[in-house]
C-alpha cells in the first residue's frame, strides 16, 4: 500500500502542465478575450488567442530546437498563452499586471510553486520598455512575441494611411522566425510591401524591439539577425 501511494505522489510530481491545459482554463479564455476587446477599443493591433497561440507555438518550438527538455519549453509556451492577459486592467505595465495574474491562474491549476515563478519572471519581462531576459524562458517568449509582425493583426485596414503601427503591419505579408542551432543565429525573416511602408517606418516604431531580440538571442547564446525582403539589415 505504501508503495502504490509513493508512486502515486512521484507520477503527480511529473506531470507537465502544457499550453493547451492553459488554454482550456475558461479564466484564461475569457480574460485573453476580454483583454483583446480592450485593445481594440484603444486602437492597438489584435492581441487575442490568434497572437497568443502563435507566440506560444514559436517560443515553445525556440527552445525545443535548442535542445531544452518537454517541461521547460512547455513554460515558454504557457508564457506565451498568457503574456497578454494584464491588458484587460490597463495598457500600461500590462507585462507586471499580466504576471500577477498569470500567478492566481496557476496557482488554481495546481502548477508547482517554481514553475509559476518562472513563468511569471518571463511574461513580467517581455516587454521592450522595461524588460530584460532573465531566463531561457523569458528569452525564447520575447523573441516570439517581437516576431508577430504580420496583415493579420490589423483590425480595420482603413486605418493604414493614418496609423504607423496598422500600416507596418498591414505591409508584412509574411514572418517567419528561422532558428539555426549550428550556425547559432535566429533570424527574422519578413516580407514587407514597399508600397504599403517602407522598411524606414518598420525601424521607426521597432527599432527598441529588434534590440531586445538581440539581446534575448545572446542570452540563448545566439546571434539576432533580421532579414527584410531578403536583405540583410541586422
Amino acid at each position: 500500500m505504501e508503495d502504490v501511494q509513493v508512486k502515486k505522489v512521484k507520477n503527480q510530481e511529473e506531470k507537465i502542465f502544457t499550453a493547451e491545459d492553459v488554454k482550456r482554463h475558461p479564466m484564461v479564455r475569457a480574460t485573453v478575450g476580454k483583454a483583446d476587446e480592450v485593445l481594440g477599443i484603444i486602437g492597438y493591433t489584435e492581441h487575442g488567442m490568434r497572437h497568443t497561440s502563435l507566440v506560444s507555438n514559436i517560443a515553445y518550438n525556440i527552445l525545443k530546437r535548442l535542445g531544452r527538455n518537454e517541461k521547460r519549453s512547455q513554460l515558454a509556451a504557457i508564457a506565451g498563452i498568457m503574456h497578454d492577459i494584464g491588458n484587460v486592467v490597463n495598457r500600461d505595465y500590462h507585462a507586471q499586471t499580466s504576471a500577477l495574474m498569470a500567478q492566481t491562474i496557476l496557482h488554481d491549476m495546481g502548477m508547482p510553486h517554481e514553475d509559476i515563478l518562472e513563468v511569471m519572471a518571463a511574461i513580467g519581462n517581455h516587454d521592450e520598455k522595461d524588460g530584460y531576459p532573465v531566463s531561457d524562458v523569458s528569452a525564447a517568449l520575447i523573441l516570439a512575441d517581437k516576431s508577430d509582425v504580420h496583415t493579420s493583426r490589423v483590425r480595420d485596414p482603413h486605418s493604414v494611411s493614418s496609423d504607423i503601427h496598422d500600416r507596418v503591419n498591414y505591409a508584412a505579408k509574411s514572418t517567419f522566425l528561422r532558428v539555426n542551432e549550428k550556425q547559432k543565429t535566429i533570424t527574422l525573416e519578413i516580407k514587407i510591401d514597399p508600397k504599403v511602408s517602407s522598411v524606414m517606418e518598420y525601424f521607426e516604431i521597432f527599432l527598441s524591439r529588434m534590440v531586445v531580440c538581440r539581446r534575448a538571442a545572446e542570452f540563448l547564446g545566439m546571434r539576432f539577425q533580421l532579414l527584410i525582403n531578403d536583405h540583410k539589415l541586422l
